[in-house]
């Protein structure tokens, strides 16, 4: 099995990087790019005021694209797939489980980013960090993993899948902690932040990164959501995988 999965990801990674002479610096380019034009629309243009606004954007920005290329790359997991699906036996669901930890991989390649920001605004890692970037790792991948595997099989029986998800995903980022603080919301509504399943997780990364704690209340949250969707997308998977060959 960790073979598989080695093998896989170095496919990926080869495929992804193929044509391309920065390789990993890509991996950054593209949050880097958000968050500079967020900080010109919300900071330079509306004049948001939240201190320390650049290492406040990517500290949420960066995990959140970790999440958004995991998931936005699930219609396509299994179908770009096809060819090995049918050649070579194997547990199919590994090919999602891939597609996550990559992504994760080119996560934990830009911390050194984080870090370097952190002491531009004075400010820098913390003991918590040993704990927290591991856990809310794992969260994260099981998160993410149950949504790529969930949107992967649904999308081979209902294709128009790929444009519902590219909706879906642009809603969840402006209702997600990620270019707004949530102490921006009104108190009232606050409670509701628990219900979209990301905005736990990113609140708690933003904490850690940026204040340095692990803020165990929104973790328990967010541990709760990645525990639902890692079992409906395993149920969904496991309920329609035997007819991938038939309809690929």
């Amino acid at each position: 099995m960790k073979d598989i999965i080695i093998q896989l990801t170095q496919k990926e990674l080869r495929v992804r990087y193929k044509h391309l002479s920065l390789g990993y610096l890509w991996s950054i380019a593209n949050p880097l790019a958000y968050a500079l034009l967020y900080f010109m629309i919300f900071k330079i243009v509306m004049k948001v005021k939240i201190e320390n606004f650049p290492i406040f954007l990517i500290s949420a920005l960066f995990p959140w694209q970790w999440f958004a290329n995991s998931v936005g790359v699930g219609p396509m997991t299994f179908l770009g797939n096809a060819p090995l699906i049918k050649k070579v036996n194997f547990p199919r669901y590994l090919l999602s489980f891939v597609a996550v930890v990559q992504d994760m991989l080119h996560f934990l390649a830009s911390l050194p980013i984080i870090v370097l920001f952190l002491f531009i605004f004075d400010k820098s890692p913390t003991l918590d960090w040993i704990l927290g970037i591991p856990l809310l790792c794992l969260i994260q991948l099981m998160l993410t993993y149950g949504f790529n595997l969930f949107i992967s099989t649904i999308n081979l029986f209902f294709r128009d899948l790929e444009r519902l998800i590219q909706i879906g995903m642009t809603f969840l980022f402006y209702s997600t902690p990620v270019v707004f603080d949530i102490n921006m919301v009104p108190k009232e509504y606050q409670q509701l932040i628990v219900l979209n399943p990301v905005a736990p997780l990113i609140i708690s990364w933003r904490d850690l990164f940026l204040n340095g704690f692990i803020n165990w209340q929104y973790i328990g949250i967010s541990m709760v959501w990645a525990s639902i969707v890692l079992v409906l997308g395993q149920l969904v998977y496991n309920k329609l995988s035997w007819r991938f060959a038939e309809i690929l």
